[in-house]
């Protein structure tokens, strides 16, 4: 797949591109593409993640918008290295 990244070197990516735009506070990116072996979308050497991110730039926006905005630092990686991505974005002070 062009443009894609080794696998072992997108969690790393995936962690650069979110701290360099939007500053979390407490950040965790997990590769889950283990579990998902044989599934469609893994076909192609993409992969599935879970993240779960704490960024002031979050304050004041709804789920989407901080979906969104996760997206938007993830770039290219959407279409080259991220089949599936679980988001979980809250604005600090906001429960688990």
């Amino acid at each position: 797949m062009s443009g894609a990244l080794p696998r072992e070197q997108r969690v790393d990516a995936i962690r650069a591109a979110l701290v360099a735009a939007l500053s979390p506070q407490s950040l965790d990116v997990v590769d889950d593409s283990h579990r998902h072996a044989g599934h469609a979308g893994a076909q192609d050497g993409r992969g599935h993640f879970n993240v779960d991110i704490v960024s002031a730039a979050f304050v004041g926006l709804n789920s989407i918008a901080r979906h969104r905005a996760v997206y938007a630092a993830l770039g290219e990686m959407m279409t080259t290295d991220i089949h599936a991505l679980a988001i979980k974005a809250r604005a600090p002070g906001e429960g688990a």
